[in-house]
């Protein structure tokens, strides 16, 4: 059976900011007088724990989906395939102000995804919005259009040559729901189903829940290396059965503690709620291929002594010791022997030395 409605979730930003919240109520107005549209809103994604009716209810969606947030399109998506909720990400028109193409692409061919992927990935697409791209509402109930049509050309094909049905007299195939929806476990559907036809109540599906912090991994930049299982001594990360990297004890994360996501060498560790872009899930760019650490050049300090020290002033917190440098430290060339300074070794002190 063809996929007949394309759901979009809108995802409630967190607090009570007037003006996200006023671009979210005209998106809302504007897609629930759309046809083919399905339309669900719940709280913030980052935030949804297990059992909450909003994450019920995403997982319940099994066809197409479109994700409007106020997070990055690879933080959502990375969010979404961590909850189970997976699908192929799908491409999407809307694009930063400052966004670049020449630049996106050079970075794109430099950087390839080298990661390990995800499993299981179902087949079906997800598109995601960030919120933050365009400051009218018109542009993204535009862009679902658009997400609309193409769809429905990929439903369109993939219709298998029907069959005569079988009716079986006398066999109730459907109860009828209240007021025309269905129902699940007595509650009734905020706005639109999903495919199973199951429906959930607007008090349940809006209830905001508490504020987490816990890392989420983007599988295609991800290698394995296990940097970050090294690094982090809070149990936060483990390896699953597959003998894959992943996110174990999210509870044991350290508020406000990105230090793992500096650590990472491909970039592949995500805290969607975190001021930095790079660590809050932008997108992972590189410019001819080499890499450079700005923080060095703007007098931040080295990556890893970041990371070191956020992770120490949490060990203290716990009434541990400080470990500083002296665990989990990543020997990236081991085996590299010393050699004399080049040219660019020679620019990059000169840098070092500089007091900006």
């Amino acid at each position: 059976m063809s996929q007949k409605k394309l759901t979009v979730v809108l995802s409630q930003a967190q607090g009570k900011d007037p003006n996200r919240r006023a671009i979210e109520e005209e998106i809302a107005a504007a897609l629930l007088m759309e046809p083919g549209i399905d339309l669900g809103i719940v709280p913030a994604l980052y935030d949804l724990h297990e059992g909450h009716t909003g994450r019920l209810y995403l997982e319940g969606v099994q066809g197409d989906m479109v994700v409007i947030s106020w997070l990055y399109p690879r933080a959502a998506y990375w969010l979404l395939d961590r909850d189970g909720i997976q699908g192929k990400l799908g491409e999407t028109n809307i694009k930063p102000a400052d966004n670049n193409d020449d630049e996106d692409e050079e970075g794109e061919e430099a950087s390839k995804p080298k990661g390990i992927g995800s499993v299981k990935v179902q087949d079906r697409f997800i598109f995601c919005l960030d919120l933050r791209d365009a400051k009218d509402h018109r542009t993204y109930v535009e862009e679902v259009r658009r997400i609309l049509t193409e769809c429905k050309q990929r439903w369109a094909a993939a219709i298998p040559e029907s069959k005569p049905a079988m009716v079986q007299l006398g066999m109730n195939i459907s109860a009828p729901a209240l007021n025309g929806a269905a129902v699940l476990n007595g509650a009734t559907l905020l706005n639109g189903n999903d495919a199973n036809g199951a429906s959930f109540l607007k008090e349940e599906m809006l209830k905001i829940p508490g504020r987490r912090w816990y890392p989420v991994i983007d599988y295609s930049r991800c290698t394995n290396c296990m940097e970050c299982l090294d690094f982090c001594l809070f149990g936060v990360y483990g390896v699953d059965s597959l003998e894959r990297i992943y996110v174990d004890n999210q509870d044991s994360c350290k508020k406000g503690c990105p230090a793992c996501s500096r650590v990472c060498p491909e970039q592949a560790i995500m805290f969607p709620d975190y001021k930095s872009p790079a660590i809050a899930g932008a997108p992972v760019g590189a410019i001819s291929g080499l890499k450079i650490d700005l923080t060095k050049l703007f007098g931040g300090g080295d990556a890893l002594v970041i990371a070191a020290k956020e992770r120490d002033k949490e060990l203290l917190r716990d009434g541990r010791d400080a470990v500083g440098l002296s665990v989990g430290i990543p020997k990236r060339q081991p085996d590299k022997k010393d050699s004399p300074k080049d040219d660019l070794d020679n620019l990059m002190d000169s840098l070092d030395s500089l007091e900006i």
